[in-house]
């Protein structure tokens, strides 16, 4: 299945009007089909395709094994003799051998991380034979890509070596939901949208885990099936990405998301948590995470006086960790020994709870097709992120889930999941207003996003200056 991406192929295509040489990069987590994009985009371009992906870094593995999978993956592409190389320079020599023509010629080095583990000069190998041999054949769009973003970003992007040399920077995010509903073919319009919500609430929009679905299957059975069964693929994937992506550093990750999978935290109560330091090596390792797509720093603007707020927050944002975490890790023995059996999912401890954070999480993620919903279709926004004010001795703090800015206005965006969203959600809102105390220059307008029944007060009051259902994400 192959799904949206109209804008990343675009990006994409506009690299042939060059007529030379285009070195790109392209990364993103594990799962979210940037491979798979490389290779739709080689196809519609009608072009000779040329894929060699690196070997896992696994016990045993080593850079002589590296370079014979890159030489054997070779030549068994391109049909010529599989090349003898004892070092990167002569195996991308090989690789420019095979490079005969002048017709459009798309390359992926993929897993790029993996394939230069063992020989740290890996990088300035591959920038030599860019420099001496790839840059100066016309119509080729050379890709480098990865999940290890850290790797990436350290040893290609952000070093001097390349710098100039690199015609596009792609990084591949999760599907918009409008794309998601495509996953369910032609059930979607039979398919409720609390359903699509529960599911996604899950997967997020990770093509993979979406691929992974039976449409013909209740969310409820699809959730079972994958996460609450010792073979469903979600059950174990957490322990393959991260084992795949950080490798010796898994499991010191692995505890920082844990910690976050509580609540959002700043860099100093994170490491209050863990009992670390506050220092270096923890920013970096929560820089990491971001970059490989779980976390999100929540760097909004501080409404009253419009500079960035004193202490950044970071939460998980990937739904799939997020929900692994909180409700799937803490039962996998019970999972593992068939003993974790229910009926419904709503008869689940605090299932309605989780899965409206869980809800939360999935419309943050997709702020760019909410804005044009609320009244920010054209607007320049400076700031969208969730807001949290502390509370004094009196009790007054307050959380706000989802606060857009712009120059002269502020939006309260409300997000609910409920069978039956209450009329005290509009009190609520409105002391979340006036606990902000903004000046009167700018204006407040409110917004309430929603998966469920309205108490019909709501629609009554008009209080709220946007209501917007939840199915409207869905659709393009």
């Amino acid at each position: 299945m192959f799904y949206g991406r109209e804008e990343e192929i675009r990006c994409l295509d506009d690299l042939w009007g060059k007529g030379d040489s285009s070195l790109v990069v392209c990364s993103g987590r594990r799962r979210i089909g940037k491979s798979t994009l490389i290779e739709e985009f080689a196809r519609k371009s009608r072009c000779r395709f040329i894929e060699i992906e690196g070997l896992a870094p696994d016990d045993g593995v080593t850079n002589d094994m590296q370079l014979k999978n890159f030489c054997e993956r070779l030549a068994r592409q391109t049909g010529m003799p599989e090349a003898l190389a004892d070092g990167w320079p002569k195996a991308f020599d090989a690789l420019h051998a095979a490079l005969r023509g002048r017709g459009r010629t798309v390359v992926l080095l993929d897993e790029i991380s993996w394939m230069g583990a063992f020989d740290k000069a890996f990088p300035a190998y591959l920038k030599n034979a860019w420099d001496q041999q790839f840059s100066r054949r016309p119509n080729l769009v050379f890709v480098i890509c990865g999940s290890v973003s850290s790797w990436i970003a350290d040893n290609i992007l952000n070093s001097r070596a390349f710098v100039g040399r690199i015609s596009l920077d792609l990084k591949v995010d999760e599907l918009p939901l409008s794309v998601c509903r495509l996953f369910w073919g032609r059930a979607a319009d039979r398919v409720s949208t609390r359903e699509m919500f529960d599911l996604l609430s899950v997967t997020g929009g990770v093509p993979k885990y979406l691929a992974e679905m039976r449409p013909s299957l209740s969310a409820a059975e699809n959730i079972r099936r994958l996460c609450f069964s010792d073979k469903g693929y979600l059950y174990g994937d957490f322990d393959r990405i991260f084992t795949d992506i950080f490798r010796r550093s898994a499991d010191e990750r692995g505890s920082i998301l844990r910690a976050l999978a509580r609540h959002p935290l700043s860099l100093k109560s994170l490491a209050g948590e863990l009992g670390v330091s506050a220092n270096g090596h923890l920013s970096g390792a929560v820089k990491e995470l971001a970059e490989a797509g779980f976390v999100s720093a929540d760097e909004g603007l501080n409404p009253v006086d419009g500079r960035e707020v004193r202490e950044v927050a970071y939460r998980i944002r990937d739904n799939y960790v997020r929900f692994y975490l909180k409700y799937i890790e803490p039962k996998k023995v019970a999972i593992r020994n068939g003993s974790y059996a229910f009926a419904s999912l709503e008869d689940l401890s605090g299932w309605d709870g989780m899965m409206g954070l869980q809800f939360e999480n999935l419309v943050r993620g997709n702020v760019r097709a909410l804005l044009p919903l609320i009244g920010f279709g054209n607007s320049v926004v400076t700031s969208i992120a969730p807001y949290f004010k502390a509370g004094s001795s009196k009790g007054d703090g307050f959380q706000i889930d989802l606060l857009v800015q712009t120059k002269s206005s502020v939006c309260v965006v409300e997000i609910k999941r409920q069978t039956r969203i209450p009329a005290s959600v509009e009190n609520d809102v409105r002391e979340k207003v006036r606990r902000l105390a903004l000046p009167r220059s700018r204006s407040v307008r409110t917004a309430l996003v929603y998966e469920g029944r309205l108490a019909p007060e709501i629609a009554e009051n008009a209080y709220f200056d946007f209501l917007v259902p939840a199915e409207r994400l869905l659709r393009p």
